[in-house]
Formats: structure tokens, C-alpha cells, sequence
């Protein structure tokens, strides 16, 4: 799956831009704040319905503007695609599909396929658990429509859940039933996460051992509610709601569920969350958006494109090359500020383009 074009109007810094990508290695080159990463963002948005930098959809419209679009066309084994996003400051943005508008947003899930990482995306490794469920759910949201439901039934049976702890009201009797809501949907869940995490971390090991030359060996767990099977995750979860349920009604608000659940990531022995490097860490988070992509090509066939944000000046030498090698088996849309010899030609073939102003020019095409 590749990203052939991107057309851009009164987003963020571009007031009209039209960029055809290559199929293999693309770079976006230019001083900062000239719109690369405004770019890069516009296709993520594309793919996932959101921005990697602002849960604010009106922050992405031009300065003095109404409204923005994006529009992206999309080449698989299927053909070609559309996806065009309209933003509007005073109402909820509008997704077309081949120009068909859709009402539901998990409709948009898998269109448009993209891996997105910049030097931010290292709060996966040593922020909070709510980035690395974020990073997760996002990941299977994409391959999975029915997923994409799913959570947004289990969000919105937790927020009904909160709403009657915070009323004063939460009966035995009444809690009993969202108890069983939220525990029947939160199994399904965490059965699709653990399963997610543990065909991720063969991939992510193979990936970490990479870019360490075999010197490092990395380890994911899922960290959440256990069971050998749905059934018994569900008793388990029901029985720890009803575990705190004294305690929530004190709180008001639901401590314990999904929305709780985390990653381990190790290097070793090393809880790298808390007590790896910041290598390790850079290098982790690294491993998991590599191991993304090997993961999507695994479930669809095709491997999504890779967006690189201003990631190879956060490597050292080495990496930067491994990273590089990498980046040839599939479409790649790298930013930089300047673009080393040595990048260059470690690269080979690839396409340049110049940015500067919200606008963009091809300097060179492969």
C-alpha cells in the first residue's frame, strides 16, 4: 500500500499544496517550522481520523480560515482511493471515502494505512501506560474495524458507569448491570490486546536485535486482567469491579478496567519503561513502530507507508543506517532540516522534495 498524493487546502501553514509521492523513499527536506511536519501529520490524520499532535481538530485549520481539506489518494492491490477530510471551526469535521460521505468514523480505519514516529513518539516507552494503550488501540483500530466498535462501546458503557458514580444514586442493583456491560466488552478487549501484544513482540524482538546488532533482546507483555480464556477474564474483571465497587462509589469514578491496562517493555531483565537509557528507550519505541509494520503486512499482505518525522538526526550513525536499510522494503516519508552526504547515499534512490513556506517543490525524483 503506498500514499500517491496528498492535496492539502488551508491546513496548518499551506493555503493549497498538491505532492506526489514515489513509491519507494520519499524526503521532505527544509528549515524548521516550513510546513514538514504539518504534512506528514495531514496523511496520519488521514489514516486514523486524528492528529498525532493535537486531540483539537480547529488547530489544523490555516490561521484567518473557516474551514481546511485534506485529500489523499491511496494505491493498493485493490486500486486507487480516496479519503477527503473537510475541517470546519464551527462544526465536526466530514470524511469521504471515493466521495462517499461516511457517518461512522471506524468506516475510515484501514483506507489509508500509516506508521507514524518522531522524537515525541518516544513517551510510548517512558510515559504514561495511556500512551502505549493509545499506541495499541490506534494500531488495531486500523486493522480492525470491529475493534473500533468495540472500544467505543466499552468508552461509552464506562462513562455511563462514571456519570451514575458521580450522581450519588449507583445502587447495588443498578451497578450490577453496567458491571456486567463493562466486563463482558472489556474481556473482548483485553483477549484482542493480549493476543496483539504477543504476536507484536516476536516481531518487535526481531526488530530490536536489529538495530542492536544481536546485542539486545527486547520483551513485551500485556499487562491487564488475566484468564485463560474470555469467559474467565470476564469473571475475573466482574469480580474485581465488584472488589472496588465500595471504593469507586467513594471516588466516583470506575479505578479499575481496560482503560488501566499497560505494555512491559524489556531489555533483559530492564524494565525499560523506568530504568532503561534513553538509547534503549529511543531504540525501543523504534523497534515497536518497525514491528507495526511488520504486523500489518502479516494481518492485510501489504506493509503500510512509514512516516518519519525528524528521526534520523535522533539516531547515531549506526542506527540511522539499519533504520535506512529498513526503510527500502517499503514506501518512506522522511523529514530533515538538511540532508548529510553520507544519508544520501546510504539512501540510493529516492525522491527530494524542497519545503519552504507551505509550499513544496521536487528537487530531484527517483
Amino acid at each position: 500500500m503506498i500514499v500517491k498524493r496528498a492535496e492539502l487546502y488551508d491546513y496548518r501553514n499551506y493555503a493549497q499544496a498538491r505532492v506526489d509521492f514515489c513509491d519507494g523513499i520519499n524526503v521532505l527536506c527544509g528549515d524548521n517550522a516550513q510546513g514538514k511536519t504539518n504534512l506528514l501529520e495531514a496523511i496520519y490524520f488521514g489514516s486514523v481520523g486524528r492528529s498525532p499532535r493535537t486531540p483539537r481538530d480547529k488547530e489544523l485549520i490555516r490561521k484567518g480560515c473557516d474551514r481546511g481539506r485534506i485529500k489523499l489518494t491511496q494505491l493498493d492491490r485493490g486500486g486507487e482511493n480516496t479519503v477527503e477530510i473537510l475541517l470546519d471551526r464551527n462544526e465536526n469535521k466530514r470524511v469521504a471515502i471515493n466521495g462517499m460521505p461516511i457517518t461512522r468514523m471506524g468506516e475510515l480505519m484501514g483506507v489509508v494505512a500509516a506508521v507514524y514516529f518522531s522524537p515525541d513518539e518516544m513517551r510510548i516507552i517512558k510515559d504514561a501506560p495511556g500512551d502505549r494503550r493509545r499506541f495499541m488501540d490506534i494500531a488495531l483500530c486500523r486493522m480492525s474495524k470491529a475493534y473500533f466498535y468495540l472500544l467505543g462501546r466499552y468508552n461509552k458503557i464506562l462513562a455511563q458507569r462514571n456519570r451514575l458514580l458521580k450522581s450519588g444514586k449507583a445502587t447495588d442493583d443498578v451497578l450490577d448491570v453496567w458491571d456486567a456491560q463493562l466486563a463482558g466488552e472489556g474481556a473482548k478487549i483485553v483477549k484482542t490486546r493480549r493476543g496483539y501484544v504477543e504476536r507484536l513482540g516476536g516481531f518487535a524482538r526481531e526488530a530490536h536485535e536489529y538495530l542492536s546488532d544481536g546485542k539486545e533482546s527486547l520483551k513485551l507483555e500485556y499487562e491487564g486482567f488475566e484468564g485463560a480464556d474470555q469467559a474467565e477474564i470476564e469473571k475475573n474483571f466482574a469480580c474485581e469491579l465488584f472488589r472496588n465497587r465500595e471504593r469507586d462509589k467513594a471516588l466516583c469514578f470506575t479505578s479499575c478496567g481496560v482503560q488501566k491496562d499497560d505494555i512491559a517493555v524489556k531489555v533483559g531483565d530492564t524494565d525499560v519503561r523506568a530504568y532503561g537509557s534513553q538509547g534503549q528507550q529511543r531504540t525501543a519505541a523504534l523497534s515497536l513502530k518497525l514491528s507495526e509494520m511488520e504486523l500489518h503486512r502479516a494481518q492485510s499482505g501489504e506493509y503500510p507507508a512509514l512516516l518519519l518525522d525528524d528521526v534520523l538526526s535522533e539516531l547515531d550513525p549506526y542506527r540511522q543506517r539499519k533504520l535506512i536499510e529498513r526503510s527500502k522494503n517499503y514506501q518512506t516519508i522522511i523529514t530533515c532540516t538538511h540532508l548529510p552526504a553520507e544519508i544520501a547515499s546510504a539512501l540510493g534512490e529516492f525522491a527530494l522534495y524542497s519545503v519552504k513556506g507551505g509550499a513544496v517543490s521536487v528537487d530531484n525524483k527517483a
